[in-house]
Protein backbone atom coordinates (compact mmCIF):
# COMPACT_ATOMS: atom_id res chain seq x y z
CA UNK A 1 0.00 0.00 0.00
CA UNK A 2 1.35 3.41 -0.94
CA UNK A 3 2.18 5.91 1.77
CA UNK A 4 -0.38 8.39 0.43
CA UNK A 5 -3.12 5.87 1.09
CA UNK A 6 -2.33 5.51 4.75
CA UNK A 7 -4.71 6.96 7.27
CA UNK A 8 -2.90 9.98 8.60
CA UNK A 9 -3.43 13.21 10.43
CA UNK A 10 -5.50 14.08 13.40
CA UNK A 11 -8.69 14.11 11.33
CA UNK A 12 -8.38 10.54 9.99
CA UNK A 13 -8.09 11.36 6.29
CA UNK A 14 -5.97 10.06 3.42
CA UNK A 15 -3.07 12.17 2.21
CA UNK A 16 -4.38 13.04 -1.23
CA UNK A 17 -2.43 16.29 -1.38
CA UNK A 18 -1.42 19.42 0.49
CA UNK A 19 -4.37 21.53 -0.65
CA UNK A 20 -6.92 19.00 0.57
CA UNK A 21 -5.23 18.76 3.96
CA UNK A 22 -5.03 22.55 4.31
CA UNK A 23 -8.71 22.89 3.41
CA UNK A 24 -9.74 20.31 6.00
CA UNK A 25 -7.42 21.88 8.57
CA UNK A 26 -9.09 25.25 7.99
CA UNK A 27 -12.56 23.70 8.22
CA UNK A 28 -11.61 22.10 11.52
CA UNK A 29 -10.25 25.39 12.84
CA UNK A 30 -13.44 27.22 11.90
CA UNK A 31 -15.54 24.50 13.52
CA UNK A 32 -13.56 24.83 16.73
CA UNK A 33 -13.84 28.61 16.63
CA UNK A 34 -17.61 28.59 16.21
CA UNK A 35 -17.97 25.95 18.91
CA UNK A 36 -15.89 28.13 21.24
CA UNK A 37 -18.05 31.14 20.39
CA UNK A 38 -21.23 29.17 21.06
CA UNK A 39 -19.93 27.97 24.43
CA UNK A 40 -18.89 31.52 25.33
CA UNK A 41 -22.32 32.99 24.56
CA UNK A 42 -24.09 30.07 26.24
CA UNK A 43 -21.98 30.37 29.42
CA UNK A 44 -22.45 34.13 29.62
CA UNK A 45 -26.21 33.75 29.06
CA UNK A 46 -26.41 31.30 31.98
CA UNK A 47 -24.36 33.74 34.05
CA UNK A 48 -26.78 36.54 33.19
CA UNK A 49 -29.80 34.45 34.21
CA UNK A 50 -28.19 33.54 37.53
CA UNK A 51 -27.18 37.15 38.10
CA UNK A 52 -30.74 38.20 37.37
CA UNK A 53 -32.22 35.86 39.99
CA UNK A 54 -29.57 36.61 42.62
CA UNK A 55 -29.98 40.38 42.19
CA UNK A 56 -33.74 40.05 42.70
CA UNK A 57 -33.15 38.18 45.96
CA UNK A 58 -30.69 40.69 47.46
CA UNK A 59 -31.74 43.90 49.17
CA UNK A 60 -32.93 45.40 52.45
CA UNK A 61 -35.44 42.54 52.52
CA UNK A 62 -33.69 39.27 51.72
CA UNK A 63 -35.93 36.96 49.74
CA UNK A 64 -35.01 33.27 49.22
CA UNK A 65 -33.77 32.62 45.70
CA UNK A 66 -36.19 29.74 45.23
CA UNK A 67 -39.04 32.05 46.18
CA UNK A 68 -37.87 34.59 43.61
CA UNK A 69 -37.87 31.84 40.97
CA UNK A 70 -41.39 30.78 41.95
CA UNK A 71 -42.65 34.38 41.87
CA UNK A 72 -41.21 34.95 38.41
CA UNK A 73 -42.81 31.81 37.00
CA UNK A 74 -46.14 32.18 38.85
CA UNK A 75 -46.01 29.10 41.05
CA UNK A 76 -48.91 28.65 43.52
CA UNK A 77 -48.41 31.34 46.17
CA UNK A 78 -46.79 30.23 49.41
CA UNK A 79 -45.05 33.49 50.34
CA UNK A 80 -46.13 36.87 51.80
CA UNK A 81 -47.75 39.35 49.44
CA UNK A 82 -45.00 41.84 50.21
CA UNK A 83 -42.42 39.53 48.61
CA UNK A 84 -44.31 39.57 45.33
CA UNK A 85 -44.67 43.35 45.38
CA UNK A 86 -40.95 43.82 46.12
CA UNK A 87 -39.85 41.42 43.38
CA UNK A 88 -42.28 42.35 40.61
CA UNK A 89 -42.84 46.05 41.18
CA UNK A 90 -39.63 47.30 42.79
CA UNK A 91 -36.65 45.10 41.94
CA UNK A 92 -37.63 43.52 38.62
CA UNK A 93 -37.88 46.74 36.56
CA UNK A 94 -34.70 48.00 38.20
CA UNK A 95 -32.70 44.86 37.40
CA UNK A 96 -34.03 44.74 33.83
CA UNK A 97 -33.14 48.40 33.33
CA UNK A 98 -29.63 47.90 34.75
CA UNK A 99 -29.09 44.95 32.43
CA UNK A 100 -30.33 46.87 29.40
CA UNK A 101 -28.19 49.91 30.16
CA UNK A 102 -25.10 47.80 30.87
CA UNK A 103 -25.51 45.83 27.63
CA UNK A 104 -26.22 48.95 25.61
CA UNK A 105 -23.24 50.92 26.92
CA UNK A 106 -20.86 47.98 26.47
CA UNK A 107 -21.95 47.31 22.88
CA UNK A 108 -21.91 51.00 21.97
CA UNK A 109 -18.47 51.45 23.53
CA UNK A 110 -17.12 48.42 21.69
CA UNK A 111 -18.54 49.71 18.40
CA UNK A 112 -17.06 53.19 18.91
CA UNK A 113 -13.64 51.74 19.71
CA UNK A 114 -13.76 49.71 16.52
CA UNK A 115 -15.15 52.52 14.37
CA UNK A 116 -12.70 55.15 15.62
CA UNK A 117 -9.84 52.64 16.03
CA UNK A 118 -9.24 54.14 19.45
CA UNK A 119 -8.88 51.84 22.49
CA UNK A 120 -9.98 54.53 24.94
CA UNK A 121 -13.11 55.55 23.04
CA UNK A 122 -16.39 55.26 24.94
CA UNK A 123 -20.09 55.67 24.15
CA UNK A 124 -19.77 59.27 25.36
CA UNK A 125 -16.74 60.22 23.27
CA UNK A 126 -18.72 62.34 20.78
CA UNK A 127 -20.37 64.61 23.35
CA UNK A 128 -23.53 62.58 23.68
CA UNK A 129 -23.45 62.45 27.49
CA UNK A 130 -23.02 66.22 27.74
CA UNK A 131 -26.01 66.74 25.46
CA UNK A 132 -28.11 64.34 27.52
CA UNK A 133 -27.00 66.06 30.73
CA UNK A 134 -28.05 69.44 29.34
CA UNK A 135 -31.46 68.07 28.37
CA UNK A 136 -31.97 66.61 31.82
CA UNK A 137 -30.79 69.86 33.43
CA UNK A 138 -33.32 71.86 31.40
CA UNK A 139 -36.11 69.57 32.60
CA UNK A 140 -34.95 69.57 36.24
CA UNK A 141 -33.88 73.19 36.72
CA UNK A 142 -36.12 75.07 34.29
CA UNK A 143 -39.04 72.65 34.47
CA UNK A 144 -39.34 72.60 30.68
CA UNK A 145 -40.08 69.39 28.78
CA UNK A 146 -42.08 68.32 25.75
CA UNK A 147 -43.78 65.65 27.87
CA UNK A 148 -45.05 65.69 31.42
CA UNK A 149 -44.77 63.43 34.42
CA UNK A 150 -42.06 60.90 35.25
CA UNK A 151 -40.87 60.71 31.64
CA UNK A 152 -40.09 64.41 31.34
CA UNK A 153 -36.41 64.10 32.30
CA UNK A 154 -35.66 60.92 30.29
CA UNK A 155 -37.35 62.38 27.21
CA UNK A 156 -35.38 65.64 27.32
CA UNK A 157 -32.13 63.78 27.94
CA UNK A 158 -32.81 61.53 24.95
CA UNK A 159 -33.71 64.41 22.63
CA UNK A 160 -30.65 66.50 23.48
CA UNK A 161 -28.36 63.48 23.18
CA UNK A 162 -29.60 63.08 19.60
CA UNK A 163 -29.18 66.82 19.01
CA UNK A 164 -25.58 66.63 20.23
CA UNK A 165 -24.62 63.80 17.91
CA UNK A 166 -26.45 65.51 15.01
CA UNK A 167 -24.36 68.63 15.57
CA UNK A 168 -21.13 66.63 15.83
CA UNK A 169 -21.78 64.71 12.64
CA UNK A 170 -22.71 67.76 10.59
CA UNK A 171 -19.80 69.82 11.91
CA UNK A 172 -17.37 67.00 11.08
CA UNK A 173 -18.77 66.29 7.60
CA UNK A 174 -16.62 67.62 4.77
CA UNK A 175 -17.99 67.22 1.23
CA UNK A 176 -19.94 64.12 2.18
CA UNK A 177 -17.04 62.51 4.08
CA UNK A 178 -16.59 62.29 7.85
CA UNK A 179 -12.90 61.96 8.79
CA UNK A 180 -12.39 60.20 12.10
CA UNK A 181 -10.07 62.86 13.50
CA UNK A 182 -12.52 65.65 12.65
CA UNK A 183 -15.36 63.65 14.20
CA UNK A 184 -13.46 63.31 17.47
CA UNK A 185 -12.55 67.00 17.57
CA UNK A 186 -16.13 68.01 16.82
CA UNK A 187 -17.30 65.70 19.59
CA UNK A 188 -14.92 67.31 22.06
CA UNK A 189 -16.04 70.82 21.07
CA UNK A 190 -19.77 70.07 21.26
CA UNK A 191 -19.28 68.18 24.52
CA UNK A 192 -17.48 71.11 26.10
CA UNK A 193 -20.21 73.49 24.97
CA UNK A 194 -23.00 71.42 26.53
CA UNK A 195 -20.89 70.87 29.67
CA UNK A 196 -20.56 74.63 30.05
CA UNK A 197 -24.33 75.00 29.70
CA UNK A 198 -24.87 72.33 32.36
CA UNK A 199 -22.45 74.16 34.67
CA UNK A 200 -24.45 77.38 34.16
CA UNK A 201 -27.72 75.61 35.00
CA UNK A 202 -26.08 74.15 38.12
CA UNK A 203 -25.09 77.65 39.13
CA UNK A 204 -28.66 78.94 38.93
CA UNK A 205 -30.35 75.71 40.05
CA UNK A 206 -31.13 76.67 43.64
CA UNK A 207 -33.23 74.00 45.34
CA UNK A 208 -33.08 71.76 42.26
CA UNK A 209 -29.29 71.45 42.44
CA UNK A 210 -29.40 68.25 44.50
CA UNK A 211 -31.74 66.52 42.04
CA UNK A 212 -29.53 67.54 39.12
CA UNK A 213 -26.34 66.28 40.75
CA UNK A 214 -28.00 62.98 41.63
CA UNK A 215 -29.05 62.53 38.00
CA UNK A 216 -25.58 63.39 36.72
CA UNK A 217 -24.03 60.76 39.00
CA UNK A 218 -26.19 58.05 37.45
CA UNK A 219 -28.35 55.41 39.09
CA UNK A 220 -31.50 53.31 38.95
CA UNK A 221 -33.39 54.41 42.07
CA UNK A 222 -36.14 55.94 39.93
CA UNK A 223 -36.63 52.81 37.83
CA UNK A 224 -40.13 51.96 36.70
CA UNK A 225 -41.90 49.77 34.20
CA UNK A 226 -42.59 52.85 32.05
CA UNK A 227 -38.85 53.42 31.66
CA UNK A 228 -38.34 49.74 30.81
CA UNK A 229 -41.02 49.92 28.12
CA UNK A 230 -39.32 52.97 26.60
CA UNK A 231 -35.70 51.83 26.84
CA UNK A 232 -36.17 48.16 25.88
CA UNK A 233 -37.08 48.53 22.17
CA UNK A 234 -34.61 51.39 21.59
CA UNK A 235 -31.64 49.66 23.19
CA UNK A 236 -32.40 46.29 21.58
CA UNK A 237 -32.78 47.95 18.17
CA UNK A 238 -29.45 49.73 18.64
CA UNK A 239 -27.67 46.54 19.72
CA UNK A 240 -29.08 44.42 16.89
CA UNK A 241 -28.26 47.13 14.35
CA UNK A 242 -24.69 47.35 15.63
CA UNK A 243 -24.27 43.56 15.52
CA UNK A 244 -25.33 43.63 11.86
CA UNK A 245 -22.18 45.60 11.03
CA UNK A 246 -19.76 43.39 12.99
CA UNK A 247 -18.03 42.12 9.83
CA UNK A 248 -17.57 45.65 8.49
CA UNK A 249 -16.13 46.77 11.83
CA UNK A 250 -13.59 43.96 11.56
CA UNK A 251 -12.49 45.20 8.15
CA UNK A 252 -12.37 48.83 9.26
CA UNK A 253 -9.82 47.90 11.90
CA UNK A 254 -7.40 47.58 8.98
CA UNK A 255 -7.96 51.23 8.12
CA UNK A 256 -10.55 52.99 6.01
CA UNK A 257 -8.50 52.73 2.80
CA UNK A 258 -8.06 48.97 3.17
CA UNK A 259 -11.73 48.57 4.01
CA UNK A 260 -12.67 50.46 0.85
CA UNK A 261 -10.45 48.18 -1.22
CA UNK A 262 -12.21 45.17 0.32
CA UNK A 263 -15.61 46.46 -0.79
CA UNK A 264 -16.83 48.22 2.36
CA UNK A 265 -18.86 51.39 1.89
CA UNK A 266 -16.97 53.13 4.68
CA UNK A 267 -19.08 56.29 4.94
CA UNK A 268 -22.35 54.35 4.93
CA UNK A 269 -21.06 51.97 7.60
CA UNK A 270 -19.72 54.84 9.66
CA UNK A 271 -23.06 56.64 9.52
CA UNK A 272 -25.06 53.49 10.35
CA UNK A 273 -22.85 52.49 13.28
CA UNK A 274 -23.00 56.04 14.63
CA UNK A 275 -26.80 56.03 14.38
CA UNK A 276 -27.22 52.70 16.17
CA UNK A 277 -24.59 53.48 18.82
CA UNK A 278 -26.17 56.87 19.44
CA UNK A 279 -29.65 55.37 19.70
CA UNK A 280 -28.42 52.79 22.21
CA UNK A 281 -26.43 55.23 24.32
CA UNK A 282 -29.06 57.98 24.27
CA UNK A 283 -31.76 55.54 25.40
CA UNK A 284 -29.48 54.19 28.15
CA UNK A 285 -28.44 57.62 29.44
CA UNK A 286 -31.99 58.95 29.37
CA UNK A 287 -33.20 56.35 31.91
CA UNK A 288 -30.10 56.04 34.11
CA UNK A 289 -28.11 59.25 34.03
CA UNK A 290 -24.43 59.23 33.15
CA UNK A 291 -22.75 55.97 34.17
CA UNK A 292 -19.13 56.02 33.11
CA UNK A 293 -16.46 53.46 32.30
CA UNK A 294 -18.80 50.56 31.43
CA UNK A 295 -18.28 51.18 27.71
CA UNK A 296 -14.49 51.25 28.17
CA UNK A 297 -13.88 48.50 30.71
CA UNK A 298 -16.08 45.71 29.40
CA UNK A 299 -14.94 45.65 25.74
CA UNK A 300 -11.28 45.58 26.78
CA UNK A 301 -11.85 42.76 29.25
CA UNK A 302 -13.67 40.73 26.60
CA UNK A 303 -10.93 41.33 24.02
CA UNK A 304 -8.58 39.52 26.39
CA UNK A 305 -10.85 36.48 26.51
CA UNK A 306 -12.47 36.29 23.05
CA UNK A 307 -10.17 38.31 20.81
CA UNK A 308 -10.82 41.32 18.54
CA UNK A 309 -13.37 39.72 16.16
CA UNK A 310 -16.51 41.87 16.53
CA UNK A 311 -18.76 38.93 15.62
CA UNK A 312 -18.12 37.49 19.08
CA UNK A 313 -16.76 40.60 20.82
CA UNK A 314 -19.97 42.63 20.47
CA UNK A 315 -22.47 40.05 21.83
CA UNK A 316 -20.14 38.87 24.59
CA UNK A 317 -19.49 42.49 25.62
CA UNK A 318 -23.24 43.07 25.76
CA UNK A 319 -23.82 40.08 28.03
CA UNK A 320 -20.90 40.92 30.33
CA UNK A 321 -21.96 44.59 30.39
CA UNK A 322 -25.42 43.54 31.57
CA UNK A 323 -23.96 41.24 34.25
CA UNK A 324 -21.47 43.88 35.37
CA UNK A 325 -23.96 46.72 35.76
CA UNK A 326 -26.57 44.55 37.50
CA UNK A 327 -23.97 43.64 40.12
CA UNK A 328 -22.79 47.27 40.40
CA UNK A 329 -26.38 48.37 41.00
CA UNK A 330 -26.89 45.58 43.54
CA UNK A 331 -23.76 46.75 45.34
CA UNK A 332 -24.96 50.36 45.17
CA UNK A 333 -28.27 49.59 46.90
CA UNK A 334 -26.84 47.28 49.57
CA UNK A 335 -23.43 48.63 50.55
CA UNK A 336 -24.73 51.41 52.86
CA UNK A 337 -28.27 50.30 53.65
CA UNK A 338 -30.85 51.74 54.06
CA UNK A 339 -29.57 54.45 51.68
CA UNK A 340 -27.74 53.77 48.43
CA UNK A 341 -24.83 55.07 46.41
CA UNK A 342 -25.11 56.31 42.82
CA UNK A 343 -24.04 53.53 40.45
CA UNK A 344 -21.89 55.99 38.53
CA UNK A 345 -19.73 56.50 41.62
CA UNK A 346 -19.01 52.77 41.96
CA UNK A 347 -18.25 52.26 38.27
CA UNK A 348 -15.92 55.27 38.37
CA UNK A 349 -14.08 53.94 41.43
CA UNK A 350 -13.54 50.61 39.66
CA UNK A 351 -13.05 52.05 36.20
CA UNK A 352 -10.51 54.77 36.90
CA UNK A 353 -7.69 52.38 37.96
CA UNK A 354 -8.37 50.22 34.91
CA UNK A 355 -8.27 53.30 32.70
CA UNK A 356 -4.91 54.31 34.16
CA UNK A 357 -3.61 50.77 33.62
CA UNK A 358 -4.71 50.98 30.00
CA UNK A 359 -2.91 54.29 29.51
CA UNK A 360 0.29 52.92 31.05
CA UNK A 361 0.10 49.83 28.86
CA UNK A 362 -0.21 51.96 25.72
CA UNK A 363 2.66 54.15 26.93
CA UNK A 364 4.96 51.12 27.20
CA UNK A 365 3.74 49.79 23.84
CA UNK A 366 4.22 53.05 21.92
CA UNK A 367 7.23 54.35 23.83
CA UNK A 368 5.59 57.57 25.05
Amino acid sequence: MRKSEHIIGRYGISDYGTEEKEKIDMDALFSKKYLRWFLTIFSLSIGLILTFILALAVGPVDIPKLTVFKILFHFPQSWPDTYEIIVLEVRLPRVILAGLVGAGLAVAGCAMQGLLRNPIASPYVLGLSSGAAFGAAVAIVLGFSFVKGSLAIPFMAFIFALIAIFLVYNIARIEGLVPTETLLLAGIAVGLFFSAMVAFLQYIAGEELHSLIIWLLGGFWASSWNKVYIALPLILLGIVGTLYYSRELNLMLLGEEHALNLGVNVESVKKSVLVFSTLTTAAAVSVSGIIGFVGIIVPHIMRIFVGPDHRILLPSSGLVGAIFLIWMDTLARTIIQPTELPVGVITAVLGAPFFLYLLRSRKRLMGW
